[in-house]
């Protein structure tokens, strides 16, 4: 008996169901190898995931290469004799509509503008490949796509073909291939010859259509991510139920969305512009307001009077107590410590040149109440994990002062 697993999608991606003979099956931790003598199964391979499916009435739940044998994953024993395999159908087309498709792209790519593809992955809802280049513009990326989806749109056949190496390269295969012996490649007549053990389709327009999703640049490839078959009617179901939303909520029409968009957010930059300088001027006010009723006669350096400043402002934005803090140390020798019962937020802060840590007084306190913060000698900031105890830790940090 051949030591070699007859390889059946090989010869017939469509293949859904088949008989073979189990020849070995092997328990390894909480699962079992399983050997047959011929699989449709296709393995993790090139990019592509493996199959799932059934062996009998068992799942099978990952399958291998191993050297020349196919090594079926299952969750049960399988004895050694007859078996039936079903192939996950759904999962299987979807895997070759991706992959011919990656065929088409990156043989559009070459065609086009002579960029070679220099790995692919197959994921689970979407497909990347790298392409040789530093760059790609929007309009190759759309040059591509549309040639892609003219070749899916004129149905042409996709082809098996079998030979050596030399004979794959003068049919004018577009990768050298090193491997001795017989070897399989995919053809789409006049567009694309690529040797390739993987599942594919039987024609283009069973790929149904091609959108390229996102673009990203890394180092010296472009990584190009798209979606295929079922996967590209997902998405634009997807996409229009989303553009349809934006629309209804914007009141305008999906093709004005974007302008729309463009609109408000101006509208909310120069808004938040304009609600900083209030935010500013109100911290200024407040700061007065409380440097005048927090007086106490201990002198500062340079012989000004201390102030120390404990307060909790209500319903204040972390952000609003920062700025508070820098007005009120900007204003006069002052250490404030500052906290609001709305998010639990503390900021303890004092005029540069005073003696205190102001990160080590705040981690200090937190300690004793629970919650996170630091900061530096002369500001810190932090959070006590129960908002009701922030004004505990102004208290504690209060008493720390005084006796120091």
């Amino acid at each position: 008996m051949s030591n070699e697993t007859e390889r059946l999608y090989y010869h017939n991606s469509f293949l859904r169901e088949f008989e073979a003979q189990v020849i070995s099956c092997e328990q390894e931790g909480g699962r079992w190898k399983i050997v047959l003598d011929r699989t449709a199964f296709y393995p993790t391979s090139g990019g592509q995931p493996h199959d799932t499916g059934m062996l009998n009435d068992i799942p099978v739940i990952e399958v291998a290469d191993a050297e020349q044998k196919v090594v079926h994953y299952t969750s049960a024993a399988i004895p050694i004799g007859p078996v039936r395999g079903r192939i996950d159908w759904p999962r299987r087309i979807d895997h070759m509509q991706q992959h011919t498709g990656q065929h088409l792209l990156s043989a559009a790519f070459i065609e086009r503008h002579r960029y070679q593809t220099v790995s692919f992955h197959l994921g689970r809802e979407t497909s990347t490949i790298d392409v040789n280049t530093p760059a790609i513009t929007m309009v190759q990326l759309e040059s591509a796509e549309l040639r892609v989806n003219e070749m899916i749109f004129e149905d042409k056949p996709v082809v098996i073909r079998f030979g050596t190496a030399g004979e794959l390269a003068e049919a004018g295969i577009r990768k050298t291939v090193n491997r001795e012996g017989i070897l399989r490649a995919i053809e789409v007549e006049g567009f694309d010859r690529q040797p390739c053990g993987g599942t594919h389709l039987e024609r283009t327009g069973q790929a149904g259509l091609l959108l390229i999703r996102k673009l990203e640049r890394r180092r010296d490839l472009c990584r190009v991510e798209f979606v295929c078959g079922y996967r590209a009617l997902a998405t634009a179901r997807v996409d229009f139920a989303t553009l349809t939303q934006a629309a209804s909520l914007l009141s305008c029409g999906m093709p004005e969305v974007p302008a729309v968009l463009s609109k408000l957010i101006e509208e909310r930059r120069a808004q938040q512009g304009t609600a900083k300088r209030l935010e500013g001027r109100l911290a200024e006010h407040e700061a007065r307001a409380l440097l005048a009723s927090h007086t106490t006669p201990s002198p500062a350096p340079g012989g000004d009077s201390l102030r120390m400043i404990a307060a909790a402002i209500e319903d204040a934005s972390p952000n609003y107590l920062g700025i508070l803090a820098a007005k009120l140390v900007g204003e006069a020798d002052a250490v404030a410590l500052l906290s609001t019962s709305a998010s639990g937020h503390i900021v303890f802060s004092q005029t540069k040149g005073l003696p205190h840590d102001m990160g080590a007084l705040l981690r200090e306190s937190l300690k004793q109440v629970g919650g996170k913060g630091g900061g530096a000698k002369d500001f810190a900031q932090g959070s006590a994990l129960d908002a009701t105890k922030a004004a505990e830790v102004i208290a504690l940090a209060q008493k720390s002062l005084a006796l120091s």
